[in-house]
């Protein structure tokens, strides 16, 4: 493809799934543009070349006068928006922007919008269904499956987006009907300055909504206040005026709106007071979208939760066995340990350890002493894990995932769980979080 004016010109800068997704939305709206990416093979150089051979690419490292040449980047959530090519790229005017940005522009019905450092893939599943209950023709994905562009259809009458930070970095004006951050904590700090600069990443998810859903026990999820936009909570205590919450009758809990019960918690198939959280998001940002409570009750009762998830593998000599592998940070351990450790009668060996980011792992140490009989610690970060734990509980270390099933069953007593929650990445040891998940199970499948 030949070069033209520049305010006609984009660069798509990542050629992986997002990237590819960019390439088909301009290619069908005959928009001219180029391709660059950092790597000398991208995922989907094949798939480019084949299917569009016209449009130039350049891999390998970014040259700034070729990117110059574009009015407008269009950057993977994989790539820092601080690479040197690209600030010295904005430097010179070049607008940094990206797939969900463009998508925002192209949407023509609602977005409810979810980001947070945990849980978001359960809540965008979760809405995404009670929609689906409702009779509304409903899309989901973004960071979840299906790239934002590749959803883009007049036909649908509702989008529900999980969005990472990473997206939201280039992502002006979202515009959503609805949009949440579920929780903040500590997560991609090998890419952040800090806790801070995560946060408003995040926090971009609110430019322009029309409502917003926060979580009362979590004050980094709240926005700054504006005036006349609708604000619904959710938590685990009881809720009053716009919110959801817990409430106690006659020693049974329910999902509750404002001062009405919705469902004992005994009838959700997903376990643990994080799930409960998880449900009640669900429950508050579908409310507010306008979905009736009935059909979202019966998405919730059938829910039975994501692979990777806090799901249920298992029973093996009366111990429960939990495959939470996606917990690739502090944050999501913390959620399952806490949730999953109260939720039953005796206690959890956890396994534990990877790639932790650059993250602090010291507040696991009390939840671990609470819920934890021993810890089971492997992958790169495991030696800096367990001194961040300071021996509340005993630590064995182990070199493989078969290795860590194995002690486990040894240290596991009846009425026990056993948790696979890394609170750690596994590109160290493992091709991904699934792929983890996957050897975890396998492993606890084939105890005698």
């Amino acid at each position: 493809m030949s070069l033209i004016a520049s305010d006609q010109f984009r660069i798509v800068v990542g050629l992986g799934k997002s990237g590819m997704s960019l390439v088909r939305f301009l290619a069908s709206r005959g928009i001219a543009f180029a391709v660059a990416d950092t790597r000398e093979q991208p995922p989907e150089l094949d798939t480019l070349r084949r299917d569009y051979p016209q449009v130039e690419v350049r891999c390998g490292e970014l040259d700034v006068d070729f990117l110059c040449r574009a009015n407008e980047l269009y950057v993977s959530p994989g790539l820092a928006l601080a690479t040197p090519a690209l600030q010295a790229a904005a430097a010179r005017g070049v607008k940094l922007s990206g797939d969900i940005e463009l998508f925002a522009r192209n949407a023509n019905a609602p977005i409810i919008a979810i980001s947070g450092s945990n849980a978001k893939s359960t809540v965008t599943t979760l809405v995404g269904e009670m929609a689906a209950k409702a009779g509304k023709r409903v899309a989901v994905g973004g960071n979840l499956g299906t790239p934002a562009l590749d959803l883009l259809d007049d036909s649908i009458e509702l989008y529900v987006m999980e969005l990472s930070s990473f997206q939201l970095e280039t992502t002006d004006q979202l515009n959503a009907e609805v949009a949440t951050v579920l929780n903040i904590s500590e997560d991609h700090m090998d890419r952040y300055s800090g806790l801070p600069a995560y946060h408003l990443a995040k926090h971009r998810i609110f430019r322009g909504a029309h409502q917003v859903v926060v979580n009362r026990q979590d004050a980094l999820s709240r926005p700054l206040p504006v005036e006349g936009r609708p604000c619904f909570s959710f938590g685990l205590n009881t809720p009053d005026f716009k919110a959801f919450g817990l409430r106690e009758v006659d020693g049974e809990k329910y999902l509750a709106f404002e001062f009405q019960n919705l469902l004992p918690v005994r009838e959700l198939k997903i376990r643990g007071a994080h799930n409960q959280s998880n449900a009640l998001a669900a429950l508050a940002l579908g409310h507010a979208a306008g979905l009736p409570f009935e059909p979202m009750l019966a998405a919730l009762r059938e829910f039975a939760g994501l692979a990777h998830r806090c799901q249920w593998v298992r029973e093996h000599n009366a111990v429960s066995w939990y495959d939470d592998s996606k917990a690739t940070n502090v944050g999501a351990a913390l959620a399952a340990i806490e949730g999953l450790g109260a939720d039953i009668d005796g206690k959890l060996v956890l396994i534990a350890g990877g790639d932790g980011k650059g993250a602090d792992f010291a507040a696991l140490r009390d939840p671990v002493a609470r819920y934890c009989r021993a810890v089971v610690l492997l992958g790169r970060d495991a030696q800096r894990l367990g001194q961040a734990l300071a021996e509340q509980v005993p630590q064995i270390y182990v070199n493989t995932l078969d290795e860590a099933v194995l002690q486990c069953a040894a240290l596991a007593q009846p009425g026990d769980a056993v948790l696979l929650s890394p609170a750690c990445a596994s590109l160290d040891m493992f091709k991904n979080f699934e792929q983890r998940g996957q050897l975890f199970a396998q492993a606890v499948e084939g105890l005698a």
